[in-house]
């Protein structure tokens, strides 16, 4: 095992744009090429009290998902909250991140590669001097950054970060790109990044999985209750369609969609009905009436779960809507899917080779 392990810090120019699906994907592929990975996310968003310390939902995830022992998995530091940042602008919090950064992420070196996730874009953190460009410099950390494709002009974020992170940016994987424009970005983002001295490690195809809810997910979020199925909560919802047209027309439009998630009052049973007979993996049914049972009972039949909410039904869609735009990967159905994409998409050799290891560094 050598001496001191190398460190790869995973960002991204904005939040949301598939930083933890790209570090679960590219972990898999670390260890399948004989690599022994440690994983950390120093700044934690999505924490939960575990015996009286902090657990990163997202590290336990990534921990689980990759079997690594304890003493490849380095703990958050700090919680990015409303508490926590108020601690500091109070000045209560008068602790320095940059040296307790070096004790946590530089002294306990372990394996070939410590992987880190980073905050959601390059200020983030800044308040703890923990950005992103921070921590890359005091860990000396490579960076990788994933950028969610919108346009052509999304090259500009990745631009802007080159001038900041300089040579320590060895590489950008463009995420969520439609299928039909891949052979497009080939020809024109990639050659002109790398011109720019930025490689590009993978184009990953948008994915409508890996952009699906769990019907439990929105459960969750809806505070909804379960009228019936709460066996099929894994259920997983791809889109939405709100029932708020006649029902000819409802038949039509829910023909065209797929594994949709469908909004409408509990009033609208002809709608519920079309609903239920369509690619349609839950109900979602606003202002509390309850359905008749004749619904209840085909919803049953097909395994379709039926969900009450206490909401009108333009906040029950902003909510859903808020959902789909902050994904989550912890589905094994999603950890199937990615580690298939990275593999398929993402040139781990190159990676590999930028940061100076190699497979044979797994040899004893």
């Amino acid at each position: 095992m050598p001496k001191s392990a190398k460190h790869l810090l995973i960002g991204s120019t904005e939040a949301y744009s598939g930083k933890s699906a790209t570090v679960l994907g590219l972990s898999h592929l670390l260890q399948q090429k004989g690599l022994d990975v440690a994983y950390g996310k120093p700044i934690g968003t999505c924490l939960s009290e575990s015996a009286g310390s902090m657990v990163e939902e997202d590290v336990q995830f990534i921990a689980g998902s990759l079997n690594l022992p304890e003493n490849r998995i380095v703990p958050s530091m700090l919680a990015l909250n409303e508490a926590t940042i108020q601690k500091r602008l109070r000045g209560e919090d008068k602790t320095d991140y940059c040296q307790a950064l070096v004790q946590q992420y530089l002294q306990i070196s372990v394996g070939h590669l410590v992987l880190l996730e980073g905050p959601g874009n390059l200020e983030e953190g800044s308040l703890f001097n923990l950005s992103l460009p921070q921590v890359a410099e005091i860990i000396d950390a490579a960076v990788v950054l994933v950028s969610r494709y919108q346009s052509l002009l999304s090259v500009e974020s990745l631009l802007s970060a080159k001038q900041r992170l300089g040579k320590r940016l060895i590489g950008v994987v463009i995420n969520d790109v439609p299928a039909q424009q891949i052979p497009a970005l080939d020809k024109t983002i990639r050659p002109f990044l790398e011109q720019q001295d930025i490689a590009v490690l993978g184009i990953l195809p948008k994915n409508d999985l890996l952009r699906s809810v769990s019907v439990r997910e929105l459960v969750n979020q809806l505070n909804a209750e379960v009228l019936c199925r709460s066996d099929r909560l894994d259920l997983m919802v791809e889109s939405l369609a709100i029932g708020a047209m006649n029902v000819n027309a409802a038949v039509k439009y829910f023909g065209k969609r797929r594994n949709m998630a469908v909004v409408t009052g509990g009033d609208r049973v002809e709608i519920q009905q079309a609903a239920l007979e369509t690619s349609t993996q839950c109900l979602i049914l606003t202002g509390q009436l309850p359905p008749p049972n004749f619904i209840l009972t085909r919803a049953e039949e097909l395994e379709i779960p039926i969900l009450s909410v206490d909401l009108d039904t333009l906040t029950t869609v902003e909510i859903v809507d808020r959902t789909f735009g902050q994904v989550r990967v912890h589905e094994p159905v999603k950890v199937h899917c990615i580690r298939n994409l990275m593999a398929e998409h993402f040139d781990i050799a190159r990676l590999l080779s930028l940061l100076d290891l190699s497979p044979a560094a797994a040899l004893p």
